[in-house]
């Protein structure tokens, strides 16, 4: 049988601290970390859970499924392996998942995609004119179907039409409900002493439409576009589950992170795009006519290359690692 124990507390709270750079719904950050003798528990946390963007929590819980990811990626890179335990308490639906860790010997492609965590960027300027690489795109696919997700291609014009037409949709009925632009308004437009929210200088100075993908418009922002007239050959990709439950959800997180990682380790620019997810129609057309029924959509993600030239984006802020983490009572 199999020996389950956790590495030094050093060594834990070093892979927490990495797992911390997970991408979340305007970087709300809404989870918490607990350490136990022998295992390590996430835990949603319900006070950062955004009400008007996020109704269904479903924002919420794929954040939380991109740390858990970017977790078992660290871990792997020092030289453990990761069991999950998902959803493991129905009496506490909060706690998301445990982890229990073996020793194993890490790969030079464990360490590299953990290479990947700090350097990941949601990049919402324009990309270049060159388009996305075919083998490019069957590797993000491959790195979903691990995670149990569907990564769909949306290369068919009727489709992308439909996407895209979905995505500007979304925009405009968010824009109209004054509740919503409230609490963007407090996430967004961060200084840079900021430990939480989207920092005004990683988001765009103007509402930006890329080709024929429209950008959700942040106040305050300061990030201007590369100077370039290239048309914009980003691609879109629709992330996908065969169910709608919580798990599904959260499995979804996980297999964001490892597209999002996997994209930045071959040197692509990345945005996941949530909009046409937060409002029931727009999300409608996804599934039944964008995905004709036959799978459920959760992200929207945006891949191509940055243009030549473009500056580096700022890392955005994380909160300190003693307010999210804590000890488990094993």
């Amino acid at each position: 049988m199999m020996q389950h124990a956790l590495p030094d507390d050093e060594t834990v709270r070093s892979v927490i601290r990495l797992a911390l750079r997970a991408p979340s719904i305007h970087n709300s950050q809404p989870w918490r970390w607990l350490i136990g003798d022998n295992s390590v528990h996430l835990f949603a946390d319900p006070d950062r859970h955004l009400p008007i963007t996020d109704p269904d929590s479903r924002d919420l819980l794929v954040s939380c499924g991109a740390a858990l990811h970017h977790l078992r990626v660290a871990f792997a890179a020092v030289g453990w392996a990761t069991t999950v335990h998902r959803l493991p308490n129905p009496a506490q639906p909060d706690h998301l998942a445990a982890v229990e860790c073996s020793p194993r010997a890490a790969t030079i492609e464990d360490i590299t995609l953990a290479a990947a965590i700090p350097h990941r960027r949601t990049d919402r300027r324009r990309f270049s004119s060159w388009p996305v690489p075919a083998d490019l795109l069957d590797t993000l696919s491959q790195r979903a179907m691990a995670q149990g997700a569907l990564l769909a291609r949306i290369t068919d014009p009727q489709h992308r039409f439909q996407l895209t037409t979905a995505i500007a949709d979304a925009a405009r009925q968010q824009a109209a409900d004054p509740d919503y632009a409230t609490e963007l308004a407090a996430w967004a437009g961060r200084s840079v002493v900021a430990t939480e929210g989207v920092p005004a200088a990683n988001t765009l100075a103007q509402p930006a439409r890329h080709g024929d993908t429209t950008m959700r418009t942040f106040p305050h922002g300061a990030l201007t576009e590369p100077n370039s007239d290239e048309d914009d050959a980003g691609q879109l990709l629709v992330l996908a589950t065969s169910s709608d439950d919580r798990m599904s959800q959260l499995r979804a997180g996980e297999a964001l992170s490892a597209v999002l990682l996997a994209a930045t380790e071959l040197h692509f620019a990345s945005c996941p795009l949530t909009q046409p997810m937060e409002v029931d129609t727009t999300r409608a057309v996804l599934q039944y006519q964008v995905l004709h029924g036959v799978a459920v959509p959760q992200i929207v993600v945006r891949v191509g290359w940055a243009p030549i030239g473009s500056n580096r984006l700022p890392a955005t802020p994380r909160r300190p690692l003693d307010d999210v983490v804590g000890r488990f009572p094993d």
